[in-house]
């Protein structure tokens, strides 16, 4: 696996243990606690929605879906 992909599913999986963590979070927190910008969080979202593993209730809003998930 190429070091950016690599970059990229870590980046995305320690967003996913941030929004689970905290609960609802916005898109602005998200770029302030990982310092990217908004349009990589929104990418790296729209990999986790895809996936069913977080969604958004309003704009901008973003939560856990039940979906069962093992983190490794």
């Amino acid at each position: 696996m190429k070091p950016s992909t690599n970059r990229m599913l870590n980046r995305i999986k320690c967003i996913y243990m941030f929004i689970r963590t905290k609960g609802t979070v916005t898109t602005q927190e998200l770029v302030e606690e990982f310092g990217i910008t908004p349009r990589t969080i929104q990418r790296d979202l729209n990999v986790l929605a895809y996936n069913d593993l977080v969604s958004s209730p309003s704009r901008g809003k973003w939560m856990v879906t039940p979906k069962k998930v093992k983190i490794s």
